[in-house]
């Protein structure tokens, strides 16, 4: 399926490509795609995926934005099929209990249900990893169940502690670093989901999916010795 895309100079060095205004999976399978074909233009510098965009910057100031534009299109209309890529699903191991699951009670009572249930809704499903944005490692993550839906908090939290696990809105998605947050705190991860010394800096790319596994508090401890000392090995399955 081709789509209608617009594309426009973004400052000096680089092209913004906007897709339809949609957060779907077929959206972002297809700018995945997209990125994919070009990664061999070598005047390119990196690219920046979102949920509809594209964003292209180029090596050097750009002086005919026609042409590069020109050359884009015809990469795009090339060809109908998506080139494949590995894709995996991780398992993220995540400790549920209510000294880090700060907000669990109060969604509960909220949603009249069950802490047990939050946990069930929120490991029974397998999440689409859209893109990496807003921190380094902070994966933004699609298909939290409807029942888990919630505003942010009016006033966020001037610290939450990295590996924190939080639900905003329709999202959910894990904290790489302690920064300030207004999501709801439900759990934490032992894992670094973002590690400039490793040779990737951030294991989940675009197009991978996200299990979260629920651990006790002592197999949260463990676990997270094991990645201390570098030992720990982060379950993936091939798509």
């Amino acid at each position: 399926m081709k789509f209608q895309l617009t594309y426009k100079l973004f400052g000096r060095s680089a092209i913004l490509i906007e897709w339809p205004a949609n957060i779907s999976q077929e959206i972002i399978q297809d700018i995945i795609s997209f990125e994919r074909k070009i990664k061999e233009i070598d005047s390119i510098l990196d690219t920046i995926i979102a949920y509809n965009s594209l964003l292209i910057r180029y090596q050097n100031p750009i002086t005919n934005n026609e042409i590069i534009i020109s050359q884009l299109k015809k990469i795009y209309e090339a060809s109908s099929y998506l080139i494949k890529q590995d894709q995996f699903l991780w398992h993220i191991p995540v400790c549920y209990d209510v000294s880090f699951g700060i907000d669990l009670e109060e969604i509960a009572n909220k949603k009249k249900c069950s802490v047990a249930d939050i946990i069930r809704l929120h490991t029974e499903t397998d999440y689409l990893v859209y893109f990496i944005g807003f921190q380094p490692g902070f994966l933004y993550l699609g298909g939290l169940h409807q029942n888990l839906h919630i505003p942010r908090k009016s006033n966020p939290r001037v610290r939450v502690d990295k590996g924190s696990v939080g639900i905003g809105g329709s999202q959910t998605g894990v904290y790489p670093q302690d920064s300030s947050g207004g999501w709801n705190i439900i759990g934490k991860s032992p894992l670094n989901f973002f590690d400039i010394n490793a040779s990737e800096s951030c294991f989940a790319k675009p197009g991978d999916r996200i299990q979260f596994v629920a651990v006790d508090i002592h197999s949260f401890y463990q676990i997270e010795r094991e990645v201390i000392n570098q030992e720990f090995i982060i379950k993936k399955r091939l798509l």
